[in-house]
């Protein structure tokens, strides 16, 4: 009879939530970013100069037709002026952003050419749509890549009413016949507005999400998993977008550590834009550069402090007097390298890391193997302040607590004591400024080019923190397409009357 036990049943209940998560094939986001209504405003108003510039752009095909004796050609139509009376740009559950514009007008300028009978007369015409409505709703989603695209755009769009404006001898004759011209040309727009704006969505606005990282590298060891775990979450209020967020040896891919962290969570709504980033975004990068091999370090020769030389060669004086006397003078060489990858604690004290090491202290004698004085154990705790600038994320260090100890008796370990202090300072002042230093550029985080973060606060929480922020554009989002339009595909081909 199969027997179950306490430990086997608390074993199950522990590995639940990582069976579960793997089951769903979900899993825990390492980063969650919410863009609230706030932010929804501002991106509202780039984005009604990106769709006025468009707009303006809309080529039409020549109308021509013939009603009786009157025979007209209009070409070389141009729009002019656009004016946006009203626009709204909204979250719509459940995975999309409704655009309206309401009671716009579009004044346009035509070449004519017109026949009336044995009258023949060419010039300009001045036109304005007026009531113009548009409506468009764009699906947000995640595609197979893990990058969040404009799937799926619908648009509808009408023209109220036109009025046109003539001048020359035949002015009369035109506004008694405009009536033909002018339903040409409602028809016209009609059937081009919505094909511009489809295309803006699901071509130049998704090269726009393409500059968004996803898998990138950070450094020349580590890179950033930042795809996303599901598609985006919109509510009335809010669009919560979940990224893996997970560091990887660029060495290998495919080398990450399991999420089982806390999940990061957002309940905020007053400020643009919050970004959360769980124990495991932390974790998953110091696990990272230690399979990357490079959470190691050597100090040799007049790179170990002079007072640091003299005082371990003191401390070591009996084992280096036995030694031949050939190695009694040769240079010292520090090696450090960390044992184990370190991890990250957060809590709404702070932030730490803990860091398990060893320290081997050798002479090294020209031409001959080093020779080894000592091999000891070093535990330290760094605080850790975390900023973000513009969408670089960066971590400051400092260490806080530090702890040695032989790998070989206790005795040892309490003759190393006069170590301690000396040792906590060469790492303070010379190896702690080395990794700061590499970490300054930072971390990018999942934004699109041109956009950047300001007004940055930091707030710990039990597992995770948040960065709430406002949003700025750097650059227009004309300027992001235009750069990458080459590549983006061609423009919708106008469709004649």
């Amino acid at each position: 009879m199969l027997r179950v036990t306490s430990r086997m049943v608390l074993y199950s209940l522990l590995l639940l939530p990582l069976w579960l998560g793997t089951a769903s094939g979900i899993g825990v986001p390492g980063c969650r970013i919410r863009v609230t209504a706030k932010g929804l405003e501002l991106v509202k108003k780039e984005g009604l100069r990106f769709v006025e510039q468009e707009l303006e752009n809309i080529t039409l095909g020549d109308l021509h037709g013939k009603e009786g004796q009157f025979q007209y050609n209009i070409s070389n139509i141009r729009v002019t002026r656009l004016q946006m009376a009203h626009s709204d740009l909204r979250f719509q559950p459940r995975q999309h952003l409704a655009f309206d514009i309401s009671n716009a007008s579009i004044s346009l300028r035509f070449r004519r050419q017109i026949l009336y009978w044995f009258f023949y007369d060419i010039g300009s015409i001045n036109t304005s749509a007026e009531s113009v409505h548009i409506h468009t709703a764009l699906e947000l989603s995640k595609d197979h890549t893990g990058r969040l695209k404009i799937s799926n755009s619908s648009c509808n769009a009408s023209v109220g009413r036109m009025r046109a404006g003539f001048s020359g001898t035949l002015r009369k004759v035109y506004e008694f016949l405009a009536t033909f011209i002018t339903s040409g040309m409602r028809f016209l727009l009609n059937q081009q507005i919505c094909p511009v704006l489809n295309h803006a969505a699901l071509v130049l606005l998704n090269s726009v999400l393409d500059t968004v990282p996803v898998h990138n590298p950070v450094d020349d060891y580590i890179g950033i998993d930042y795809s996303l775990l599901r598609d985006p979450v919109i509510t009335p209020d809010i669009m919560d977008l979940d990224f893996k967020g997970s560091f990887f040896p660029l060495e290998d891919g495919n080398r990450t550590l399991p999420n089982l962290a806390t999940e990061p969570l957002v309940k905020e709504t007053e400020r643009m834009v919050y970004v959360a980033l769980s124990e495991y975004f932390f974790d998953s990068a110091l696990f990272a550069y230690y399979h990357a091999g490079v959470l190691r370090m050597e100090l040799a020769g007049d790179q170990v402090p002079k007072d640091l030389d003299v005082l371990l060669r003191a401390s070591f004086f009996g084992s280096i007097m036995l030694m031949n006397p050939s190695v009694v003078d040769a240079p010292l060489i520090l090696q450090l390298q960390v044992t184990s990858p370190p991890t990250c604690a957060i809590k709404p004290s702070g932030t730490s890391v803990s860091v398990s090491a060893t320290l081997g202290i050798f002479l090294a004698p020209p031409n001959e193997p080093l020779v080894q004085l000592s091999s000891m154990t070093m535990d330290a705790r760094l605080s850790a302040k975390v900023a973000l600038r513009k969408k670089a994320l960066q971590v400051q260090l400092d260490l806080r607590r530090f702890r040695i100890s032989s790998k070989q008796s206790a005795l040892e370990s309490l003759a190393l004591i006069p170590l301690q202090g000396p040792l906590k300072t060469l790492l303070q002042l010379a190896i702690m400024p080395l990794i700061n230093e590499k970490m300054r550029k930072g971390v990018q985080v999942p934004l699109p080019e041109g956009m950047d973060f300001t007004k940055e606060v930091v707030t710990n929480h039990m597992g995770y923190l948040t960065v709430e922020a406002d949003l700025h554009f750097s650059k227009s989002l004309k300027e992001v397409i235009e750069k990458y339009r080459a590549t983006s595909g061609p423009k919708p081909t106008p469709q004649a009357a």
